[in-house]
């Protein structure tokens, strides 16, 4: 076995003697980089962003974004990494070193003050600047806010700047209006750019990996079955993909463990396929991913991908381990379960495919045996075609819902000829709201029967007390989630 090495701004380093549960952003600090920081070590501040070259969408290599405080560095093995220090680019000697355009922007238009969160938002903002399709979907010419909540590109600046890439990112002091200004003046990449020239070679190849140190293990299996079988070894094992759930364990809670299984890259948990009947989905591809790739064409998880977590997150953040923590307020499963999706879990032995409305069996248990994974999540085809995904939480952007509701409709001729609800954070798991279906499927789609079927809505679940929300407040935004569908679906027919 080669020994673990990364590649950190062109120069390529062992990562022993690093403990196999420390994260990229220790690393990279014991080295030096210390523009790289440590704000809340649970993936919700950004100032320890980090640019990873990863599969591209639309060019063999993206530039992508992650939060270096929770990804450990052996998951980085073979790869490449970029940080704030590496993106300006060298001088003559005895001369200082030039700019990168976004860094440029930030200073010139005062994005900065006291710069603790100015490298993070820099790291997130070169990952936009070097989407590839970013200047497909301008803004407004003026860079203004002028256009409706409404509008899709509502948040994109006119050289096609989605300000949602910066939503992982925090800032306690400059205020948010130069940051904004910089993003949206930042130009596209010059033909000489070395990290534009670097998404036309395709990424590094994940390769296996088997990192030890104090008895304590970070193994890559270099394909499923070498997965099953190690699980099948190692009961004990945790199991990782994009880290954003673990990361947060090790940094928090001080967890850790024997024995952690990476299994992001495997090839068989990335595939994406449309056929007639239903769309799979591997449990490895991250979010952003999913989103970039369907296009808009399921639009309730189109709904859904800007309003879980942040881009930060969504970069490494997966399906699969949404749905395998078994967390009653995660966001997807509401989604999954109106679009009637199933999850395929293997093992050593094989494979089934389980409806997610009998996945879940408690708080944060499931179905799912020792030494299985989930491989993919399949959603059946057609799409119902009224559909909406509402999340009630303390924030827009980039919290925790205290209420998650999913709806799926067939209405045909005024009346409900099927329908699916999908609800979080009002159980010990995320649940169907079957008794609401009954009672709008076979009714006309009126302001009666959705007055009656919201009073349904209320009842559904076991929701509690907590520091989001009461459950009062919950059992309230039940019923008046569907009383809100119903007015823009009306609202959507008259126009």
């Amino acid at each position: 076995m080669v020994a673990a090495r990364i590649t950190v701004n062109g120069k390529e380093a062992p990562i022993s003697p690093a403990a196999p549960h420390t994260t990229v952003l220790d690393y990279l600090r014991e080295r030096g980089l210390t523009g790289t920081k440590e704000g809340c070590a649970e993936g919700e501040c950004g100032a320890c962003s980090v640019l990873v070259a990863r599969p591209g969408v639309n060019k063999p290599t993206d530039w992508v974004a992650v939060n270096a405080c929770l990804v450990p560095v052996a998951a980085l093995d073979g790869q490449e990494v970029i940080t704030s220090e590496g993106l300006a680019t060298a001088g003559e000697p005895g001369t200082q070193a030039v700019l990168h355009p976004v860094q440029e922007e930030m200073a010139v238009r005062g994005g900065s003050q006291c710069g603790y969160c100015t490298p993070g938002f820099i790291c997130s903002m070169a990952s936009e600047y070097y989407r590839p399709d970013r200047c497909a979907h301008p803004g407004p010419a003026d860079g203004s806010d002028s256009r409706s909540d409404s509008d899709s590109d509502s948040e994109h600046g006119p050289n096609g700047f989605d300000l949602h890439a910066l939503s992982g990112n925090l800032c306690r002091c400059t205020g948010y209006r130069p940051i904004r200004d910089a993003a949206f003046a930042v130009g596209t990449p010059t033909e000489d750019d070395p990290l534009a020239q670097r998404r036309e070679q395709s990424p590094p190849e994940p390769v296996a990996t088997e990192y030890t140190q104090d008895d304590s293990a970070f193994l890559r299996p270099s394909s499923l079955a070498d997965a099953l079988r190690l699980l099948r070894e190692r009961p004990d094992a945790v199991v990782v993909a994009g880290s954003t759930d673990w990361g947060v364990e090790v940094n928090i809670r001080s967890r850790r463990a024997n024995c952690v299984v990476a299994v992001d890259r495997l090839p068989e948990l990335r595939e994406l396929r449309v056929e007639s009947d239903s769309i799979t989905i591997g449990a490895a591809q991250t979010l952003t991913e999913i989103e970039r790739r369907l296009d808009g064409s399921v639009p309730l998880l189109a709904e859904l991908f800007p309003q879980f977590a942040s881009r930060l997150i969504r970069n490494s953040a997966t399906l699969g381990g949404n749905l395998g923590t078994g967390s009653p307020i995660g966001d997807s499963p509401p989604v999954l379960l109106a679009l009637e999706a199933s999850v395929v879990l293997a093992d050593a032995d094989g494979e089934r495919e389980v409806p997610l409305c009998d996945y879940f069996t408690g708080y944060r248990q499931s179905v799912r045996r020792p030494g299985e994974l989930i491989r993919a999540v399949r959603i059946p085809l057609p799409l119902s075609p009224v559909t909406a995904f509402h999340k009630i939480a303390k924030r827009r952007f980039d919290d925790i819902s205290s209420v998650a509701v999913a709806f799926a409709l067939d209405i045909e001729g005024g009346t409900v000829r099927k329908a699916r609800i999908g609800l979080g954070g009002v159980a010990a798991t995320p649940i169907r709201a079957h008794a609401t279906e009954a009672a709008l499927e076979g009714k006309p789609w009126t302001a009666e029967t959705v007055a009656a079927a919201a009073r349904v809505l209320r009842s559904q679940g076991t929701p509690m007390d907590d520091h989001r929300a009461s459950a009062g407040y919950r059992t309230a935004m039940l019923g008046q989630s569907l009383l809100k569908l119903y007015a823009r679906t009306t609202e959507a027919v008259s126009s």
